[in-house]
């Protein structure tokens, strides 16, 4: 998804994961042209990676350091593997192949994990490897109807000039959340040294709802029956009654999503709610591992209400993906790729305002690879 987002003037050197589902989706859409390692980044080294790449971009899971997680951080089984990722850069590095920019990319949670420590730790590995940092967050609500807040640090090779244009005297909305700049308050003097606050244009207003993603006849899923429908309405509370009552007196056909969750009743026992939106937009998507509901889709017409989950293909629309990007024939497989993936839109609005204007003064109008 991030290769979608970067486009055409971008070309792949080598992508890798360690999962068999997503290295499968990866050469149905790119083609299978040997740039795609499946394994483990822990089993890579330098020597695994060809050429000189414009930019090294890690995704590292985020279970560890999301606030649903075990709080594990980056000591984790999982979120650990941004070592890992480190270690080949460092690798490429010493060779006299080092990234001109670095970028990794998690949940906001990475902010607060460990009181800050885990934020202060990634930031560490980029001032320890030789490169100046900054982060931003972005919400992929700017682009898609779907809210999907996202952290990205960024790093930029030191001795490499930087556009003055892309640079900013101190944090600027809405990409420098009261969040990144409490993390980065409690930065050492050491790092705030190597920080940077970049400088990032927001995008024109968005006009798109979830609604106009919607597919009126989906292949990967099933309407359910009434009884099932009229059961998840039983477990929403009195508020989400509400909001359902307000879209069926509306007089027009309102689609909302649906989330189950886990509340405390007023005894304090823990129950399962259903909770609904209807305003126009989409719940982050997630992974339906570890315990995380797959989103509902509410249909009201009236009196009438119909239920089902989300599309393979709605659930693409939200991340930005044109229609003809080859999904897994397997619901959940469709839907796990997607939830732990980057929106799309939000990699291109990086690579068009921040990481091609670098590119473009320190080498010339060209081709990128990453």
């Amino acid at each position: 998804m991030v290769r979608a987002g970067l486009g055409a003037n971008w070309s792949c050197l080598f992508a890798n994961d360690f999962d068999a589902r997503k290295a499968a989706s990866y050469t149905r859409n790119w083609g299978d042209t040997g740039e795609f390692r499946l394994g483990d980044v822990a089993e890579l080294v330098a020597d695994d990676l060809p050429g000189m790449a414009d930019l090294a971009w890690g995704s590292f899971p985020c279970q560890d350091l999301s606030l649903a997680g075990a709080g594990a951080g980056l000591g984790g089984s999982r979120s650990g593997t941004f070592y890992p990722f480190w270690d080949v850069i460092s690798g490429l590095i010493a060779q006299g192949r080092a990234p001109r920019l670095v970028a990794v990319e998690n949940v906001c949670g990475a902010l607060t994990s460990h009181a800050g420590r885990d934020f202060q730790a990634i930031c560490q590995m980029f001032a320890k490897n030789g490169y100046r940092f900054g982060a931003v967050v972005v919400d992929a609500a700017l682009f898609l109807p779907q809210s999907r807040p996202r952290l990205f640090v960024i790093g930029i090779r030191k001795g490499m000039p930087t556009p003055a244009a892309l640079l900013s005297d101190g944090p600027q909305a809405p990409f420098h959340t009261e969040g990144l700049r409490s993390a980065v308050a409690k930065l050492p003097d050491t790092l705030k040294t190597d920080w940077i606050w970049w400088r990032l244009p927001e995008p024109p207003r968005r006009r798109s709802g979830f609604s106009d993603l919607i597919e009126a006849e989906p292949e990967s899923v099933r309407w359910r029956t009434a009884a099932e429908t009229e059961a998840l309405i039983r477990l929403m509370s009195p508020l989400h009654l509400g909001r359902l009552q307000d879209a069926k007196r509306s007089g027009r056909t309102v689609v909302g999503c649906v989330y189950r969750r886990t509340r405390n009743d007023a005894q304090g026992a823990k129950v399962q709610r259903a909770e609904v939106r209807f305003d126009d937009m989409a719940g982050c998507l997630r992974t339906p591992s570890g315990g995380s509901s797959r989103q509902t889709v509410l249909i009201v017409e009236g009196e009438h209400v119909r239920s089902r989950l989300i599309s393979s293909r709605e659930a693409a629309r939200l991340m930005g993906l044109p229609d003809n990007y080859v999904l897994p024939s397997v619901y959940n497989e469709a839907y796990h790729l997607l939830g732990d993936g980057v929106a799309a839109p939000v990699a291109r609005h990086l690579a068009e305002h921040l990481f091609e204007p670098i590119l473009a003064g320190a080498m010339g109008e060209g081709r990128r690879a990453a």
